[in-house]
Formats: C-alpha cells, structure tokens, sequence
C-alpha cells in the first residue's frame, strides 16, 4: 500500500535522484538537489547541489552544478560553481570550469580547464545580445 508523501516536508535541495548501473537515459536531467549516475545519459545534467558519476557511470552531455565527484567517464562541458573533484577512475573529454579542482593521479583530461571563479560565473551567464553596427 502507497503512502501518500506530499507533506512530507523534504526540501527539494536534500533529495538524492539515482541512475542505477544498467539504466539508461536519453534526455536531459534537472534537479534542485544531487543527482547519482551509475549508469548511462545521453543528455544534459543540472543539480543545484551536486553531480556524483561513479565508476561505471557515463554522461554523455553538458553537466552544470554546484559540486561534482567524478569517478567515471564524462563526454561534453563540465561546469561546477563550486568545487570538482576527479577520481583517478575518471575520464573526461571537453571543457571544464570550476573555482577549484582536485585531480587525482590516473584520472584522465582531455580538453581545456578554466579556473576560478570570473571563468565560471562567464560559462552560466546568459550571452547578451549585442545589435550589429551598420
């Protein structure tokens, strides 16, 4: 029997969404809280709090967050606000921001790094329209 859950009373921002190993999404993922991968998606991923992908799991897409630990394979643009940690299982291949960034021995990085955060808050602004000189 289900319990009805909508008092519950949780804020959003404490909520941890799973993707368990085996599971695949295409799509993009958006959550105020954490967001785990240990499986596969293909698509976007935008936690307000943090972005963990484990060993076995892959992102093939752009990650924005506030903190990230990756341990698994990551293919697109890596943004973290805050902090990013890469494990020395991890493979990452693109451009990554963050103010600061652990790297572990063994991980690997292929792409560009932007440190600090001028770099971040420039990869989360909305690009201004500027009209054309005529």
């Amino acid at each position: 029997m289900a319990r009805d859950r909508a008092g519950n009373g949780t804020p959003p921002e404490t909520v941890i969404s799973i993707i368990g190993p085996g599971m695949k999404v295409i799509g993009n993922c958006e959550t105020d809280g954490t967001i785990r991968v240990e499986g596969t998606v293909q698509g976007s991923v935008h936690a307000g709090k943090a972005v963990v992908v484990g060993k076995d799991g892959m992102v093939d897409g752009d990650i924005m967050t506030q903190d990230a630990v990756i341990s698994g394979r990551v293919i697109g643009k890596l943004v973290a606000e805050s902090r990013l940690e890469l494990q020395a299982t991890s493979w990452i291949e693109g451009e990554v921001r963050a103010r600061r960034m652990q790297l572990e021995e063994g991980a690997v990085l292929n792409g560009t790094v932007d440190m600090g955060s001028s770099r971040v808050e420039e990869a989360e602004a909305p690009k201004a329209l500027v009209p054309a000189e005529s």
